[in-house]
Formats: structure tokens, sequence, C-alpha cells
């Protein structure tokens, strides 16, 4: 297994959990550095210090007794302000700094902040610049291969963040005009990695182990990042780290072992959270991880409806033991 240095932390793989806004929180990321993420990048957190004081930003910045290296992802466009998040959130237990350029989101894009930032090198460098200074940690850049099709410049943005003193680099192999459409694109990708020394940490379209290992392969990448592929799914870092290992493939968990994790995610969710959000995020990880099973969908209707823990959890519990019959009955 490759092991992957970032700063002063040697991660136990090079495979790392993308930042996911309103997934990656505290319960997930904990979860998949469990089944066998290296890395977790927190949520973004935004560069105005207006929202810091909320409940919702200081949730998103709790890190209490999870693995290390804590890393938090900022997002801004405003240099000063992004130093200013940068210090906050170091002061408050970051242990790495991400640095959000590849969020094609439109809310974040019309701020000129996300992979909008890519038409602007100098701005960008004017940033990476603030951020490294401000900080003793080490800072981590998340961009896409470009800004559209025709404006690829991932490898000057790469060399930008070298020269800025970045740790690493996650690139998402898509431009901003893509969004999430469309296949990612691999070869820019390469391109980056051949053009900086820094850890590349590719990221894109990585759904199974063969994928995992194709990307690896073929970009000369350090690392991989796994976003959608993880949500309801977090054993694929296992899955992942045991094929890059042996060339084989783990047996799909058990329906047991499925609701286990699931009950056991939720339970953190409650705890973490309280009963009126935890059942409200807990919501979308119980469709994640019902999908694909034998009437999914009337369950997925079902269990939205209810806004108790006792109701959400006694419908998961019969939606798993009527599975669990029926995996014993086809056995």
């Amino acid at each position: 297994m490759q092991h992957m240095q970032i700063g002063p932390y040697k991660l136990v793989n090079n495979l790392v959990l993308a930042p996911m806004a309103g997934v990656t929180d505290r319960p997930f990321r904990q979860l998949c550095k469990k089944l066998g993420a290296g890395l977790a990048v927190s949520e973004m957190v935004s560069s105005n210090s207006l929202l810091w004081g909320s409940t919702k930003t200081k949730r998103r910045a709790n890190h209490d007794g999870e693995t290390e290296p804590k890393s938090i992802q900022i997002a801004g466009a405003d240099p000063k302000l992004m130093a200013e998040a940068a210090r906050y959130n170091v002061d408050n237990g970051a242990q790495i700094i991400d640095i959000n350029m590849g969020c094609p989101a439109k809310k974040v894009c019309n701020v000129m902040a996300g992979s909008a930032l890519l038409q602007d090198e100098p701005l960008v460098s004017r940033i990476l610049d603030a951020v490294v200074a401000a900080v003793e940690v080490p800072v981590t850049l998340k961009i896409r291969t470009g800004w559209d099709k025709q404006n690829l410049n991932g490898v000057r943005i790469a060399k930008l963040a070298e020269n800025a003193g970045i740790q690493a680099l996650s690139v998402h192999g898509r431009t901003r005009a893509c969004g999430y459409k469309g296949d990612a694109e691999y070869q820019t990708v390469a391109a980056i990695k051949t053009a900086v020394s820094i850890p590349i940490i590719a990221n894109g379209d990585i759904n199974t182990p063969e994928k995992a290992k194709l990307v690896l392969e073929s970009t000369g990448a350090d690392g991989i990042m796994i976003g959608r592929a993880a949500q309801g799914r977090p054993w694929i870092f296992r899955e992942i780290a045991y094929f890059l290992e042996t060339g084989d493939n783990l047996p799909e968990p058990s329906v047991t072992e499925v609701r286990n994790t699931l009950l056991e995610h939720l339970q953190n969710l409650y705890t973490f959270y309280g009963e009126y959000t935890g059942v409200r995020v807990a919501r979308k990880h119980i469709s994640w991880y019902s999908k694909g099973h034998p009437h999914g969908a009337v369950f997925r209707q079902m269990v939205n409806r209810v806004d108790t823990i006792e109701k959400q959890l006694q419908l998961t519990q019969e939606f798993f033991d009527k599975l669990m019959m029926r995996e014993e009955l086809a056995a």
C-alpha cells in the first residue's frame, strides 16, 4: 500500500475522502477512516467570519475525538479573509488547511470562489501566499483541471501552488464548465503530476477498486480521492485498499454488516446533532445505504416521513431484518 505524506503527517494509505457539503460531517469522516480512508477532509467552512459563531459552522469545525490528522476545507476569494479563516480553524484544532478551488456550485462561483477562481491566476497566487503565510500547518489545495475545456490551466495552477508552498494538490478531473457531468478527464491530471513534485491526489468518477487502480496507474498520482462513491458505501475504502494490495476483490459486506454499520452511523448522527437535525441528516444516509436492495424505494418513502429517532430506527431495523431473512432463505 502506498503511503502518502502531507507535511509532517504520514497517512496510513493514499485514500482520501472528498469534502462534500452536508455529507462529510464528523460522524461520516470517522466512519470512513474506520473503514479504510487515510484522510477525510471536512466539508467547507466559509471564510466569512460573520458565520463562525453559528451552530452550523461550529459543528462543521468540530473534530473532537477524530482520528488525526484533522483537515478543514475553507473557501473564499479574498486573500485576507482566507488567511483569517485559516488561522481561526487552526486555533480550533485543524492540523491541515485545505483550500477549495474545485467546487463548481453556482452559489460558490457567483461570489468568485471555488472553481471560478481558476480564471484569475494572479488572485489564486495571492490567496495561496496569504494562507500559507498565515498558518504553521500544511496547506493543501483542491482544483479542477481548468475553467472549461478550452482553458485547461491546471498545470499552471499546480506550479503556482508548488511555488506558494502548497503541500499536496487534489485534482478533480473535470473543468468548471462540466460540473459533475461527462467522464472525468485524467490526461491533465497526468500532466500536472509530471509538472510538479508535490503529492497529487486524483479525484472524479472513482467508484470501484478497478477504477482506482486504473486512475493511479494512468495518471501516476500519489493518491486518490473518493466522494460520491462513498455515500452509503463507506467500506469502499477498505475494498480499494485490499484490491490495490492483493489484486483481489473483497466480498460484498453481508446484510448484517451493512445494517450494523448503518445503525452505528445513525446513533453517532443522533448524538452529534440531537434528535431534530440528526433524524433529518440521517435520511439521506439511510437512502444511500438502502439503494439497490429489494423494496428499497417503498422503505425510503416511509422512512423519510417519520421525524423521531425511535420511528426512524424501528423502520430501518425492520427493513434490514427482512433483508436478512431473505438472505438466510437464499443461502
